[in-house]
């Protein structure tokens, strides 16, 4: 004889499986809609100014167009056939990046390009910093992210760290009448402790207190740089811990490339973006915090592509070992940005203005070379999904389509496609500003 079940307890598994599912859904809410920049460039706290971001891509255009000075020299410089079209697409779309908005990113730095100062250094530098953010706020000089690195937890430097803050936070809001850059975040390095992140929390709720700033306005991220920040003391998983320790307040994990590959005692000879620990630390915070929503940045290529040579009355051979410098430079950081790209990491570090034409040629590779393959793709991804809803099928993986509508997503945000061009995806315009496949596919039905 067939049984049927009991009601119930049929319903008691549901309970539970309802409060295991609302669970889950805290911890992984999926990726957020908003706009992830494709790059940060710290900057040492006493050089910065109002109007750093706009200098540094005036100097980014000035070397881009020097040592790239067409396509063809463009391609070749990245190793590119500059017989293809997809090279000369890019070149312009570099040129008008750098034009309009060449800094996505800026963090002042009070850590590692900041350096050993006094305490009395500091106190200027925090208040002097604040008043030239209130003057770039005036002005409308600050790139759309911004934020400052105050120096880490430690016992050393817990102390130092939070004077920084406070001092930095109370002469802007003075100065500003209360107002904050637009998406500013507090990055705090070397977490290796959930009590690193949960202090960080507990002194926001201060300084919104004591400042009249709103609650929950102000954010952090948090930097994995050793190999306690992956693992803790007890050899279990740490980041995810960290990220929840932050109250809903973490927007991002920073990959710290040298301090990490130190702590993994790597000779200063190996130390680099490719080196397999690395690999092993992007891929741990890769399966930690993946659908967490909070953004991971990789780090930065440390070779410079500065030229030995200075001055203006350089000989041609002067100037061709300066391009040739550049060059190699220049390409091995395009090399690393892809591997960064290829594992899922979107954003990454610059420390240069001749870096930031390299960020933008290898992101803008990534995304447009890929683009005619994935559009097909998410065109017939939604027409099946439209024409299994309507027939009363469960179409139930969203996911794929979001991740494909994501890539696209990422590509307008950075500036490598156009809105014209999306449409090529069977989208419209207002489909793509929803940024949420599920409610395409819900207005579609409708």
């Amino acid at each position: 004889m067939k049984s049927t079940p009991d009601d119930t307890l049929i319903e008691k598994i549901f309970s539970d499986l309802t409060k295991a599912n609302s669970v889950t859904k805290e911890y992984y809410p999926g990726e957020l809609p908003e706009r992830q920049p494709v790059q940060t460039v710290y900057g040492g706290a006493q050089l910065f100014k109002f109007d750093t971001a706009v200098k540094m891509g005036e100097l980014a255009l000035r070397t881009f167009l020097e040592y790239a000075h067409d396509k063809n020299e463009f391609a070749k410089a990245f190793g590119l056939n500059s017989e293809d079209e997809l090279p000369g697409k890019v070149y312009l779309k570099i040129i008008d990046k750098l034009k309009k908005e060449a800094v996505e990113d800026f963090r002042i730095d009070f850590e590692d390009g900041f350096g050993v100062r006094s305490d009395i250094e500091e106190d200027e530098a925090a208040k002097q910093t604040a008043l030239e953010t209130a003057k770039g706020i005036e002005e409308n000089t600050l790139p759309p992210f911004f934020g400052i690195r105050i120096k880490n937890f430690s016992e050393e430097h817990k102390r130092r760290a939070v004077r920084t803050l406070d001092i930095f936070l109370s002469t802007l809001t003075e100065k500003s009448n209360g107002k904050l850059p637009e998406n500013f975040v507090v990055t705090l390095p070397k977490v290796t402790v959930k009590e690193h992140v949960s202090s960080l929390v507990n002194i926001f709720e201060i300084l919104e207190s004591k400042l009249n700033l709103p609650s929950g306005s102000l954010k952090m991220e948090i930097m994995i740089e050793t190999t306690q920040s992956i693992f803790d003391t007890k050899g279990k998983s740490n980041l995810l811990k960290l990220v929840t320790a932050g109250k809903g307040r973490c927007k991002a994990a920073h990959f710290g490339v040298y301090d990490y590959t130190a702590s993994c005692d790597i000779t200063a000879r190996l130390q680099a973006m490719d080196h397999p620990v690395c690999d092993f630390a992007r891929n741990m915070m890769k399966v930690s915090l993946a659908g967490t929503g909070v953004w991971l940045s990789d780090g930065a290529t440390n070779v410079m592509p500065v030229g030995p040579n200075k001055g203006d009355n350089l000989s041609a051979g002067q100037k061709n070992e300066n391009k040739v410098i550049i060059h190699r430079a220049w390409k091995k950081m395009y090399d690393d940005v892809q591997h960064s790209l290829e594992n899922a990491f979107y954003q990454g570090w610059d420390l240069h203005p001749a870096q930031l034409p390299v960020r933008y040629a290898a992101v803008y590779m990534f995304f447009l070379s890929g683009q005619k393959e994935a559009s097909e793709r998410l065109k017939n991804f939604i027409e099946k999904a439209a024409q299994a809803t309507l027939v009363g099928d469960v179409f139930d993986d969203a996911a794929t389509g979001q991740g494909l509508l994501n890539y696209f997503l990422r590509s307008l945000n950075c500036g490598a496609i156009t809105e014209d061009e999306i449409l090529n995806t069977g989208l419209t315009l207002d489909e793509v500003r929803e940024k949420s496949f599920v409610k395409i596919l819900d207005k579609r039905r409708k």
